[in-house]
């Protein structure tokens, strides 16, 4: 009878322990965060939270004004022969499968070349991949220093054959805030719009 008694108690105390684990299973699952793709820099100081830069209209444009959107920033320049069309090309394509979703993403093209980019020039160039897309312009290169050091962006003139002709050298990445103004990711270039389309829909949710 003792011996009844001692594997009821066990079995009891078993399925308490059971019932535990699986509640606390439970709990962590609610708690857990979906993983982004890309390159989570929440929290991550080391970079800006906000700049002021002129559009190709010349209105000064500052992250604080698209709050309710995720917003990315990248760094290139017209005249890029590859990463840049590429990124911007990759963007559009996600937004088109965000559905309307896309409208609550809010892309900033910023030139690291305003010697060739001109106001003209990128006002074509950044709208012929999405509309939507804004392109920034620094206004003198002590402006350009700063906000490129304030985002960690490294930019450097590759000369070419010809004074007009060089390339230029630049940190492939894009950097992108939630909708509540806070930087979340740093996403490199080349993957194509899936990753981009995964990460965005969680900082939209």
């Amino acid at each position: 009878m003792l011996k009844t008694l001692f594997a009821r108690r066990r079995a009891q105390r078993g399925w308490l322990f059971a019932c535990a684990l699986a509640g606390a299973m439970l709990i962590a699952g609610c708690n857990r965060q979906p993983a982004f793709q890309n390159l989570d820099i929440t929290g991550n100081s080391q970079f800006a939270s906000d700049f002021a830069l002129p559009d190709t209209a010349g209105k000064i444009r500052t992250l604080g004004e698209f709050k309710g959107k995720a917003v990315v920033v990248f760094f290139g320049y017209t005249h890029c022969p590859d990463v840049c069309p590429t990124t911007m090309a990759e963007l559009s394509q996600a937004l088109q499968q965000l559905g309307p979703d896309g409208k609550r993403v809010q892309v900033l093209f910023v030139t690291v070349d305003p010697e060739r980019d001109t106001a003209a020039l990128l006002g074509q160039y950044v709208p012929a991949f999405n509309p939507a897309f804004i392109g920034l312009r620094p206004a003198d290169e002590a402006q350009l220093k700063k906000v490129t050091k304030d985002f960690r962006v490294y930019y450097a003139k590759v000369p070419g054959k010809t004074p007009g002709s060089y390339t230029m050298d630049h940190t492939a990445a894009s950097y992108v805030f939630d909708p509540n103004g806070k930087l979340r990711l740093f996403v490199r270039d080349g993957q194509g719009p899936g990753p981009w389309v995964h990460d965005l829909k969680l900082l939209l949710d």
